[in-house]
Formats: structure tokens, C-alpha cells, sequence
């Protein structure tokens, strides 16, 4: 295992690589611009296409041109930029195609800041484009298993024939951390007989998510009910930490997780016993693991960086059984592992 330190954003570029990505689309906007500048080079240098597009909507569009031509396809973001692609989003998911997207997330709402957020939560779970549709999200903690999420993601994208959406916040876009590249990651690469190639030996292939008659839509809507629902039994991801001994349990994911790791330390050396259920899928959200804990559990704290987005997604879990409290900031502005330590402290009270 050979470590290299990288910044956040060149890991997710790199890890790209990795995941065997042919081409990538994308526009610059703060706080994820490292992740084109880096591809810039290296996917020249790999013999792979990389095109600055004149603005995120022309963007998603050539992804979904790119994928629909079977190639492995990547885009990057950063908050109001995803805002944009949304309406290309729908279309890759009506259409069935495969593509990966980055959202290096920034406050909002609007233009907001460049400060780290995790407000993009109802955007990227609920789905920002019209339609019953969903994109396979992740919500990584550090850079390792940012970039093993990357590299699986593209098989994850050709398996479902759908979009999956990695979030991260801007912290981890810029911070640094030692990762392996190479860790251990089986990449399928997997035949793609549906795509427009040319290889169909002269039979027209249309890749298209219009259907004029309600019940030839009807029925594609099922069809992807169905793989939705396969989604949500194969594919929910979650850490579970300190759980055996807690009296309450914090829900947090990326960034805002690693301070609650800090927190639950804290509380520990003053005898408060705290866990933690750290979802990894956000979509779909990890619902089975509340079904796990334990009857002596007091409460939970959902803990966001925000004003309170996954905490819907937690009290359809819970459904009542136990109280379930908030704690968050919004703007950009980190917590401090006090801050946490002080709403379990409240809770206890």
C-alpha cells in the first residue's frame, strides 16, 4: 500500500482515473475548481476527453451525450452550479444512462458563500428536477473513502443505468489527507449493449426519455420504481460507532461527523456514553440500522451543517419510537465539537 498526500479535490480527479472514467464535462465554480483544473492535465495525458463547456447546463447535456455513446462519464459542481444541471439530471435518469457527479458543497441558499455546507441535502436526496426520479447519492467522511467511493461509483452508474452523485463539502474539497489510490477496489467494466455506439450492426438505437402515450410512461415508471426499490434493499451504506453502550446516539454524515467523533470522545472522559450512526448512502438513506438499536437508547441528535434537512429522513426512520433532537449551523460556519457535546449535555437534562 503506497500513500500519497493530495489535496481533496486532485484525490477526487485522480480517483476518476481510478474508476475508468473516458470523459469529463464540467464548468468552474468555487469551492471544486481544482477538480477540472487537475483533469485538465491529466486527462490529456491519459489520451482521455476533458472540455471546459461554456456553462453547467451545456455541461450535464454533453454528459448525457457522452453516456448515451456508452463511455464512462464524469461532471463536477459545487452547489448553485448542480442547481443548474438539474434539469439534465432528470433526463440522464428518465434516459437510463450512467454518468457520475460531484458536488463539492458550498453555502447557500443562492450564491451564498464558498464556506463548507451541507445544505444541498434536499437537493441531492429529494431530487431538484421534475419527476419521480432518484440518483444513487454517497456522503463520504474523509479522503480514502471519497476516493474508493469514486472509483466504485462507476460500476455502481453502468449496473443501475442511473446517475450517483457523490457530496462533499468544501472542507473536504480542500483539505489534505494521505490516501491510496490503488486501494482495493474491483472495477467491472460492464457491456453496454443499450448504448447508441454504433456497433448495432445498422439498427437504429433511440436513447430518449420522452413517452407521448401516458401508459408507455406509466410503465417506464414502474420499470424504474422497480430498480429503485433494488436500490434500497442492495445499496443502503452506513458506520455505526460506539453503539452497544450508548444512552444516546448522534446521526451525522461527512464533515460534521468527523466533529461529532471528537465530540463523542469529549463525553466519554465525563461518562455520557454516545454512538453514532454515520450514513454513507444518503440516498438511499440507511433506514435498516435504526431498526438495530438497542431499547435502552434515550434519544437521538441529528447533528447538520444546516438548519435541518436529513433530520426529515431520521424521524421517518425512528417513526417515533424515541425523541430526536437537532443540532446545526449554516453559512459556512463549522461547529466546534463543544457545541455538539453541549446539545447531548441538554438532552441528558
Amino acid at each position: 500500500m503506497k500513500k500519497i498526500l493530495l489535496k481533496g479535490n486532485e484525490a477526487i480527479a485522480l480517483a476518476a482515473l481510478k474508476g475508468g472514467v473516458d470523459a469529463f464535462f464540467g464548468y468552474p465554480i468555487t469551492p471544486q475548481n481544482e477538480v477540472p483544473e487537475y483533469l485538465s492535465k491529466y486527462m490529456k495525458d491519459a489520451g482521455k476527453v476533458f472540455l471546459q463547456a461554456e456553462s453547467e447546463v451545456a455541461a450535464i447535456n454533453m454528459v448525457y451525450g457522452a453516456s448515451a455513446s456508452g463511455k464512462r462519464v464524469l461532471t463536477s459542481s459545487s452547489s448553485p452550479g448542480i442547481a443548474l444541471k438539474q434539469e439534465g439530471i432528470t433526463y440522464l435518469a428518465g434516459a437510463e444512462l450512467p454518468c457520475v457527479i460531484i458536488n463539492v458543497m458550498r453555502a447557500g441558499p443562492g450564491l451564498g458563500g464558498i464556506q463548507p455546507s451541507q445544505a444541498d441535502y434536499y437537493q441531492i436526496t429529494r431530487g431538484g428536477g421534475n419527476g419521480d426520479y432518484h440518483v444513487l447519492a454517497y456522503a463520504p467522511e474523509n479522503l480514502q473513502e471519497t476516493v474508493n467511493i469514486i472509483k466504485a461509483s462507476f460500476d455502481k452508474a453502468d449496473y443501475y443505468r442511473n446517475p450517483v452523485m457523490i457530496a462533499v463539502d468544501g472542507l473536504i474539497g480542500q483539505m489534505m489527507e494521505s490516501v491510496d489510490l490503488d486501494s482495493d477496489i474491483e472495477l467491472k467494466m460492464i457491456e453496454k449493449p443499450w448504448a447508441a455506439s454504433g456497433k448495432n450492426g445498422g439498427n437504429k438505437r433511440i436513447i430518449t426519455s420522452l413517452y407521448l402515450d401516458p401508459y408507455e410512461l406509466e410503465r417506464h415508471n414502474l420499470h424504474l420504481q422497480e430498480k429503485y426499490t433494488e436500490m434500497k434493499n442492495n445499496e443502503q451504506q452506513v458506520e455505526l460507532i460506539n453503539i452497544d453502550k450508548a444512552e444516546f446516539v448522534i446521526v451525522a454524515y461527512g464533515t460534521m461527523a468527523r466533529i461529532c467523533r471528537s465530540a463523542i470522545l469529549m463525553l466519554k472522559e465525563e461518562g455520557i456514553h454516545v454512538g453514532m450512526i454515520r450514513p454513507i448512502s444518503i440516498w438511499p438513506f440507511p433506514t435498516k440500522a435504526f431498526t438495530t438499536i438497542d431499547a435502552r437508547l434515550k434519544g437521538y441528535l441529528v447533528c447538520e451543517m444546516s438548519y435541518g434537512q436529513m433530520i426529515d429522513d431520521v424521524n421517518l426512520s425512528v417513526n417515533g419510537r424515541k425523541p430526536v433532537e437537532f443540532f446545526g449551523r449554516a453559512g459556512g460556519v463549522i461547529p466546534e465539537p463543544i457545541e455538539v457535546v453541549d446539545a447531548i449535555k441538554k438532552m441528558k437534562e
